[in-house]
C-alpha cells in the first residue's frame, strides 16, 4: 500500500485507537504495525478472526491475554547464558500462565472459532517451566527456603545465627553501664554488620569498631568488639545464601534458555489472538459490523468488476454524535464517482470515509457501517487529498498535487482505487477543468475505481455523458447557510453562489445583473436541478415518515406479542393451578374410596352400615372421575341392560328392571329406584347384566355381583383378594364378564392382576379395555361359563 496515502487517509490515528485495546506491549506493536492486506483470502480470515473474537468475549469474558508480558528479550537473553532476576521470571511465569489458560478457554469453546484455535495451536506452553518457578519462587519473587536444600541449610543457620547475634546486642544495650552512653538502645545495620548507636562523647569507652557517624557527628555507629565474631558469621552465612540463590537462579535460567523457541512462540501466538480480541473491542466500541468482502470476478472490458456498497457509513475519528452517516453506493455500471457542491459540504470527508474503511477492512477490522455494506479487496490505494491554499501558496499546492497525480498515474491499475480531491485545482479555471477531465479519463481507461471532488461544472457534465461515471453532491441549507452533509449519488451539486448571495444581503440589482450574464442554458439547467433536489426532499420526508411509522408499527406489533404472551402465560398457570388443585382433590376423594371399599371388602356381612359405605365410596369414586358426557334418552323405549347416566346421583349404571315410569338400575353393588326421566342414556355400550323381573326396594337386602371392580388404590395383595372373591360371585350369577379398573400408575397392579387372571379358573382370558372405555387402566375378565 502507497504509505503516503496511509497517513492522509489517517489509518495510523484509527491504529493508534485500536492499539489502546490491546492488553501488553507485543499486541500493542502488532497494532501499530498493521497494514491492509491485498490478499482477498487474508483480508477473509482477518474478518473472521475479528467476529469470531467478538462472539468469544461476548459468551466468554474471562476469554483474556491479563497477567501476560513480552518476554522474548528475557528467553533471548536466557539462552546466552544470562541470569534472569526474579522478577523476569515471575513475568514469564505469568505469560506461560496466560497462554495456557486462554488455550484452554478457545478449545473448550469448540470448533465453531477455526481462526483463534489456529491461533491457539501456536502456544507452545512449557509446563515443566512453570513449575520449576512455582518450586523456586513465592508471588513476591523471593526465593524459598525449599528452592534447594543447601539453600534451606544455609537459611536455617543464618537465622539461628541471627539470633544469637541480636541476643547478645540486645543484653548490651539494655545493661545498666552501656545504656546511659548510647544515643539510643537500638540495635541497627551498616554495611551489613549489626551495630548499636554510641554518643560520640563515649568515643574509645567501649573497644568497637566504628561503621558510621551522623551527619551531624554527635552519634557514631560501632560494632562492639564482643560481637565480631558472631556479626562475621552472620556474613559469612548471608554471603553463602546469596551464592545459592545466584547458583538456583542460574539453573532456571538455563532452564529458559532451553525453551527460548517456544517461549517466543508463545509470545507471538498470545499477541496475534490478543490483536483479535483488541480489533473486536475496538468494533463494540465503533458499534462496527463485518463487512462483505469481494473480489473482482465480474470484471469486463468495460468495468473492473469493482465492489463500493457503503451504507450509512461513519468516520470512525469522527465523535457519533456529529458524524452524519453517508451512503456510497456505486451500481454495477458505475466505477467512478464525480463530487460536487459547496466548500466544507462534507466532499473531502466522504472521500477519506471511503478510503479509510476500505482501508480498515484490508486491515481485519469490522467497520462503522450498516450490516449489509460491501466493497471490493484493492490491490492499491492511492489518495491525493488537501485543501486550496492561499493565492501564494497557489502554485506549490498545484504542483504539489500534480506531482502525486503522475506517481498515481504510473502505478494505477483495475484493481486500485483513487481518490481526488479538488482534481485539477490551483491554477486556471478552464485549463484545469481540461486537465481534471483528462486525468479522469486516463483513470477511466484503466479502468481505475475512481472518487473525484471538484467544483468545475464541466466535470459534471463530462460525469454525465460517459458510461461508467455518475455524478454526486452534498447537499447545503440554504435557510441556514449551512451544509448538511448528506452525500446524495445521481445528481451533480448546485452552485448556490447567486442564492446564498441574495441570503447575505447583496443588492438585489446586482443579483439580478449577474443572473443576466449567466448563460440562459446553465439558468434552465440550475432551475431544473433545484426542482428535482426539491423532488427527492420531498421523498426522502416521506420515506422518513413511512420509516417511523414502520417502526411504531413493528413497536406496536412487539408489545402486542409481548401481551399476548404474557396473557397466555398467565392462562397456563391458571389452568395449571386448576389442574394441580384438581388433582389433590381427586386423589383425596380416591383414597378415601378406596378406604371405603377396602373397609367393605373386609365385612362378612351386609348390615345396613355396610350398604351405606358402600353407597358412598361408589358416589365418592363416581365424583373422582368425571362422569361420562350424557346424552338424551332417545325416543324408543329403554331396554334391561342398557347403561344409563343417574341426573340424581351424578352415577353411571345398568339397566335391572323396567317398569311403566321408573326402572331399577344396578349401580355398583347397589340396585337405585329411579323415575324414566332421570336417566339418560351413556356414550359407553351397554352391558347386558342378570337382573330379576320385578319391583325392588332401595336398597335391597340381596346384592347382585357388580359389574366392575374398582381396585385402584389397593396394594397387590388386597386387589387380588377382592378381586378373587368378586370374580367368585360373578361366575355363580352367570355374567359374561366383569371389567377391572386398576389405573395406570406405574403399570405394577395392571401386571398382577393380568399375570393373576392368566392363571384363575374363573377367567377364559383378558383383554384391556377401549381407548373410551379407560385403555390401559382397565382389564375386561371374560368369565368361564358356570
Amino acid at each position: 500500500m502507497d504509505e503516503k496515502t496511509l497517513h492522509l487517509l489517517e489509518l495510523p490515528k484509527v491504529l493508534s485507537r485500536l492499539e489502546a485495546f490491546a492488553a501488553f506491549s507485543a499486541s500493542k506493536e502488532l497494532a501499530r504495525e498493521l497494514m491492509p492486506t491485498s490478499d482477498i483470502e487474508s483480508a477473509r480470515q482477518r474478518q473472521r478472526g475479528t467476529t469470531e473474537a467478538r462472539n468469544l468475549l461476548r459468551d466468554r469474558p474471562e476469554a483474556t491475554v491479563g497477567g501476560a508480558h513480552d518476554v522474548r528479550a528475557d528467553a533471548e537473553r536466557a539462552a546466552r547464558g544470562a541470569v534472569l532476576d526474579p522478577v523476569d521470571l515471575l513475568d514469564l511465569k505469568a505469560t506461560l500462565i496466560s497462554g495456557r489458560t486462554l488455550s484452554r478457554v478457545i478449545e473448550k469453546a469448540g470448533e465453531g472459532f477455526p481462526v483463534l484455535n489456529q491461533l491457539a495451536a501456536g502456544l507452545d506452553i512449557p509446563q515443566r517451566l512453570i513449575e520449576t518457578i512455582s518450586r523456586i519462587l513465592d508471588e513476591r519473587g523471593e526465593v524459598l527456603d525449599s528452592a534447594s536444600e543447601r539453600l534451606g541449610e544455609i537459611r536455617a543457620t543464618l537465622r539461628a545465627a541471627q539470633d544469637r547475634l541480636r541476643s547478645r546486642l540486645d543484653r548490651m544495650v539494655h545493661d545498666p553501664k552501656m545504656a546511659p552512653m548510647l544515643q539510643e538502645p537500638i540495635v541497627t545495620q551498616r554495611d551489613g554488620r549489626f551495630v548499636v548507636p554510641l554518643r560520640s562523647e563515649f568515643k574509645g569507652r567501649i573497644r568497637a569498631v566504628i561503621h558510621d557517624q551522623s551527619a551531624s557527628g554527635a552519634t557514631l555507629y560501632v560494632e562492639p568488639l564482643a560481637i565480631v565474631d558472631l556479626n562475621n558469621q552472620v556474613r559469612e552465612l548471608e554471603l553463602a545464601e546469596r551464592d545459592e540463590i545466584q547458583k538456583i537462579l542460574a539453573e532456571v535460567s538455563n532452564e529458559v534458555g532451553a525453551a527460548a523457541e517456544s517461549i517466543r512462540q508463545t509470545v507471538g501466538a498470545l499477541a496475534e489472538i490478543d490483536l483479535a480480541f483488541a480489533k473486536a473491542l475496538y468494533a463494540d466500541d465503533l458499534a462496527a459490523h463485518e463487512p462483505v468482502l469481494r473480489g473482482f470476478d465480474q470484471a469486463s472490458a468495460d468495468h473492473p468488476g469493482s465492489t463500493l456498497h457503503l451504507r450509512r457509513a461513519r468516520h470512525p475519528l469522527l465523535e457519533p454524535a456529529q458524524a452524519v452517516p453517508v451512503d456510497l453506493i456505486l451500481d454495477d455500471a458505475t466505477f467512478a464517482l464525480v463530487i460536487t457542491g459547496p466548500n466544507t459540504g462534507g466532499k473531502t470527508v466522504a472521500l477519506k470515509t471511503a478510503g479509510l474503511l476500505i482501508l480498515m477492512a484490508q486491515c481485519g477490522l469490522h467497520l462503522p457501517t450498516a450490516p449489509d455494506s460491501a466493497i471490493s479487496v484493492f490491490e492499491s490505494v492511492f489518495a491525493d487529498i488537501g485543501d486550496e491554499q492561499s493565492i501564494e501558496q497557489s502554485l506549490s499546492t498545484f504542483s504539489g498535487h500534480i506531482a502525486t497525480i503522475i506517481r498515481i498515474l504510473e502505478a494505477a491499475g483495475p484493481r486500485s482505487l483513487v481518490l481526488l480531491d479538488e482534481l485539477g485545482a490551483g491554477t486556471d479555471p478552464e485549463e484545469g477543468s481540461a486537465l481534471a477531465r483528462a486525468i479522469l479519463a486516463t483513470l477511466l481507461e484503466r479502468r481505475s475505481t475512481t472518487l473525484v471532488a471538484t467544483h468545475y461544472p464541466e466535470l459534471k457534465a463530462f460525469a454525465h455523458t460517459t458510461p461508467g461515471v455518475r455524478n454526486a453532491s452534498v447537499e447545503f441549507d440554504l435557510a441556514s447557510l449551512r451544509p448538511t452533509y448528506h452525500l446524495s449519488i445521481g445528481l451533480p451539486g448546485r452552485s448556490n453562489a447567486l442564492a446564498i448571495a441574495t441570503r447575505l444581503g447583496l443588492d438585489p440589482e446586482v443579483i439580478e445583473r449577474a443572473r443576466a450574464m449567466v448563460a440562459p442554458d446553465a439558468q434552465r439547467a440550475e432551475g431544473l436541478l433545484e426542482e428535482i433536489h426539491q423532488q427527492r426532499a420531498e421523498a426522502a420526508r416521506e420515506r422518513h415518515a413511512a420509516e417511523i411509522a414502520r417502526k411504531e408499527a413493528e413497536a406496536a406489533r412487539a408489545e402486542l406479542k409481548d401481551r399476548l404472551r404474557s396473557i397466555e402465560d398467565e392462562r397456563r398457570e391458571i389452568l395449571e393451578a386448576a389442574r394441580r388443585e384438581a388433582a389433590a382433590e381427586a386423589e383425596a376423594v380416591f383414597q378415601e374410596a378406596a378406604a371405603l371399599r377396602r373397609k367393605l371388602s373386609k365385612a362378612a356381612r351386609t348390615t345396613a352400615e355396610v350398604e351405606a359405605a358402600a353407597a358412598a365410596a361408589e358416589n365418592l369414586a363416581a365424583q373422582a372421575a368425571p362422569p361420562p358426557r350424557p346424552r338424551p334418552v332417545p325416543e324408543h323405549p329403554l331396554r334391561i341392560g342398557d347403561r344409563v347416566y343417574l341426573r340424581s346421583l351424578g352415577s353411571t349404571g345398568v339397566v335391572a328392571s323396567i317398569g311403566e315410569h321408573a326402572a331399577e338400575v344396578q349401580v355398583g353393588r347397589l340396585r337405585v329406584r329411579a323415575s324414566v326421566d332421570e336417566l339418560a342414556r351413556a356414550e359407553e355400550p351397554a352391558v347386558s347384566a342378570p337382573v330379576a323381573q320385578g319391583t325392588v326396594s332401595t336398597p335391597v337386602s340381596s346384592v347382585a355381583p357388580p359389574l366392575e371392580i374398582d381396585v385402584r388404590g389397593l396394594t397387590v395383595d388386597e386387589a387380588l383378594d377382592v378381586i378373587d372373591r368378586q370374580l367368585d360371585a360373578a361366575v355363580a350369577a352367570g355374567m359374561p364378564f366383569v371389567r377391572i379398573i386398576h389405573g395406570k400408575g406405574t403399570g405394577r397392579l395392571r401386571q398382577a392382576i393380568r399375570q393373576a387372571m392368566r392363571e384363575s379358573p374363573y377367567a377364559a382370558g383378558t383383554d384391556r379395555a377401549g381407548d373410551s372405555e379407560g385403555g390401559e387402566g382397565v382389564t375386561v375378565v371374560r368369565l368361564v361359563s358356570g
